[in-house]
């Protein structure tokens, strides 16, 4: 089964895509910062993460410089309400495969975003 992690400090975002990820048969589990998400990539792999990028404790632009420190490599999906183009080229330039703001995208369409990533 496929894992992903949802790195989400709003609750019921991180709820919601947890719930769909589940049904659509992967093995999701959220966490609320980056610095969380780090620990627990640092125990367990994942084949993908959702990321969002303003949060508490570590936001997801330090947690991609992280990542790629550690030489963790997963594919990551940007969840943002940030909409500046220069956020999304400064996380594309990090790594990230992809930025979706989340106001302006359904749950439906990342979880069948995942699935093409994740295969």
């Amino acid at each position: 089964m496929k894992k992903v992690l949802i790195i989400e400090d709003e609750k019921a975002i991180a709820k919601a895509l947890e719930l769909k990820l589940k049904k659509a048969g992967f093995d999701a589990r959220g966490v609320s910062n980056g610095q969380e998400g780090l620990d627990i990539l640092q125990k367990e792999k994942y084949d993908l993460i959702l990321l969002d990028l303003v949060m508490p404790v570590m936001d997801g632009f330090t947690m991609l410089t992280e990542l790629k420190k550690m030489n963790i490599e997963v594919p990551v999906i940007i969840l943002s309400n940030l909409s500046q183009k220069g956020d999304e080229k400064k996380a594309r330039d990090l790594g990230a495969k992809d930025f979706f703001i989340k106001s302006n995208t359904s749950i439906s369409f990342i979880v069948e975003e995942v699935k093409k990533i994740i295969k």
